[in-house]
């Protein structure tokens, strides 16, 4: 079961390395939560499709040197990893963008249930993503 888990985790990533939307959400149960870094949780499946959508309006982001860390029983998992991102689109009242790379290092924790991803969850550090797109140059 736990090689499942971390090829189902691998799986998610590829997806959204290639710009998969309806891949990523291949994966996901129809009620997944999704808990956002410094912000709300959201459930099912539209949701995440409509955040999907509002990343890709405002960032092109890749996650590298993933690693998959799975629990004895493959119902969670954990991957850290770094993003690597380019600032397309102000958002919200964030800092303005003006094509500012950046480059962080990611936590997300899953939940997973009959072969699919039940819960994700991300967590970075704003502060130091708002240091490296604050000023309008580019980040690491």
């Amino acid at each position: 079961m736990t090689d499942d888990t971390a090829k189902l985790i691998r799986a998610y990533y590829a997806a959204f390395n290639a710009d998969d939307a309806a891949g990523m959400l291949a994966l996901l149960t129809d009620d997944v939560r999704h808990d956002i870094n410094e912000g709300g949780t959201e459930t099912g499946q539209a949701a995440f499709r409509a955040f999907l959508a509002r990343m890709d309006e405002h960032y092109r982001e890749r996650a590298e040197d993933v690693t998959v860390m799975v629990s004895g029983d493959g119902t969670r998992a954990a991957a850290e990893f770094t993003i690597h991102g380019t600032y397309l689109k102000t958002d919200g009242d964030l800092p303005a963008a003006a094509g500012q790379t950046y480059a962080l290092p990611v936590g997300a924790f899953f939940e997973i249930r009959g072969g699919k991803i039940a819960r994700v969850t991300n967590y970075y550090n704003l502060a130091d993503w708002s240091r490296q797109v604050g000023a309008g140059t580019a980040g690491a």
